[in-house]
């Protein structure tokens, strides 16, 4: 039997990469997105759940599914503030794995950051530790947390500092060997097949893949 994939985020850069991955993939028979507004696609796999993601619960019983893809992520100067942060990164994301497990889903597949520390001093990196930890308590059969370093992509709304980075990471990227290898920049293209590598394999556990991980991940 052929199962459902959840994808929440799907209009970000990574989202928007593996959403034509899941339709395309014979794992699945549907697929279901969730988010704010409707995606301008068509698909005989495709449901859409359009709401306000703080009214999650809401839709609860809209989100049943076996692998759950959370690609949802923003940034201090896009949230506008501490708090709109914290609730995209952190409290939309755990509600998410806690309603999803509770409809029995087995695998949560989610898009972390590298750094990600719940002791950091830096917020951000905190922010996505924090979440790593609530979701290593949700009752999946298996977890996938995936930090990739620097993205490549093109964004919908490009960022100045990304760009510069990726620049210069690209510029050292001879130099980014052995241990510092976590430090190259990864494309969105590369972290979405790797998510859908990951769930093909149907293991159980908490796994972590690192950046320099997700383009040497094998084919199942």
């Amino acid at each position: 039997m052929r199962k459902t994939a959840l994808l929440a985020g799907a209009t970000g850069l990574i989202g928007s990469k593996l959403l034509p991955l899941l339709l395309a993939s014979e794992r699945y028979s549907k697929v279901i997105v969730v988010g704010r507004r409707v995606l301008p696609l068509t698909h005989p796999k495709l449901t859409q759940v359009v709401t306000n993601l703080d009214k999650l619960h809401d839709v609860r019983l809209q989100l049943i599914a076996d692998d759950v893809f959370c690609c949802l992520g923003t940034t201090m100067s896009q949230a506008g503030s501490k708090e709109a942060f914290y609730k995209v990164d952190f409290l939309y994301v755990v509600t998410l794995a806690a309603l999803t497990a509770g409809n029995f889903a087995t695998q949560l597949l989610v898009v972390s950051s590298m750094g990600a520390d719940a002791d950091s001093r830096v917020y951000y990196s905190r922010v996505k530790g924090e979440m790593e930890a609530a979701v290593r308590q949700v009752p999946f059969r298996a977890i996938h947390i995936f930090r990739p370093s620097l993205l490549l992509g093109e964004r919908a709304q490009p960022r100045l500092g990304e760009r510069v980075g990726a620049v210069a990471l690209r510029l050292l990227q001879p130099l980014l060997r052995g241990p510092l290898l976590k430090y190259r920049p990864v494309s969105a293209a590369a972290v979405a097949a790797a998510m859908l590598r990951a769930a093909e394999e149907d293991g159980g556990g908490v796994r972590v893949h690192l950046s320099d991980e997700l383009t040497q991940m094998p084919k199942v």
